[in-house]
């Protein structure tokens, strides 16, 4: 609970500080969001916090499990937008993280993690006085690694989906903060070792801030 805290502080101390080097006046901001068109490139970085869970299911073995190795995740993100007019906004967007999220079992003999991870999305949303609501969904995938304890570490790539709901909001005419959340199914995949294998499914949920430039 500590890191989660710790997490959330950090993202929001600074995505703040962030913020306030691009400040306008609140009637500025107002303005801006009558005239906004959010048609154009964009760019940005986000950070926040991951709860990241695997199911394992051991080859010859009753030691199944199912873990949480919960972390925090820092990257970016690119996309483009277009208006379709009413207010209604369409768009593609990828993104890449980090992830912090690591874990062990059967007394640190079994261990795994979270390394990387990113999508490639839809977007579709409604933008009213400066602010982008929107829905998202596509493609996920992520690198997860499994280390046993005198064997050879083993790493794979998942892919999956992921989807969710989040709103960018203007701080200057270019510039825009962000909050979003995500659920995303990366799918299942097996680690070979000289031993046995592990098939593993792995999902998430994860809250992210953001700050980011359009063109």
């Amino acid at each position: 609970m500590q890191n989660i805290v710790l997490t959330l502080i950090i993202a929001f101390t600074t995505f703040t500080v962030a913020v306030s080097c691009f400040q306008v006046p609140a009637a500025s901001a107002a303005d801006i969001g009558q005239e906004h068109s959010w048609t154009g490139f964009t760019a940005g970085i986000q950070s926040g916090y991951a709860w990241n869970n695997r199911a394992d299911f051991i080859s010859g073995s009753d030691g199944n499990m199912s873990a949480d190795f919960n972390g925090s995740i820092l990257g970016g993100f690119a996309g483009y937008n277009r208006d379709l007019g009413n207010g209604w906004v369409a768009g593609l967007e990828a993104d890449f993280d980090k992830n912090w999220g690591d874990g062990n079992a059967f007394l640190g003999i079994y261990s795994y993690a979270l390394d990387w991870q990113g999508s490639v999305r839809g977007r579709v949303g409604n933008a009213f006085d400066g602010v982008l609501v929107y829905g998202t969904a596509g493609w996920a995938y992520a690198r997860s690694y499994t280390d046993v304890m005198g064997l050879e570490k083993t790493k794979e790539t998942f892919n999956g989906y992921t989807i969710g709901v989040g709103a960018d909001f203007l701080v200057t005419d270019m510039v825009f903060g962000r909050i979003e959340y995500r659920y995303t199914d990366f799918g299942s995949e097996t680690f070979a070792f000289e031993i046995g294998t592990t098939d593993s499914d792995m999902d998430q949920h994860a809250i992210r801030a953001g700050l980011g430039v359009k063109f």
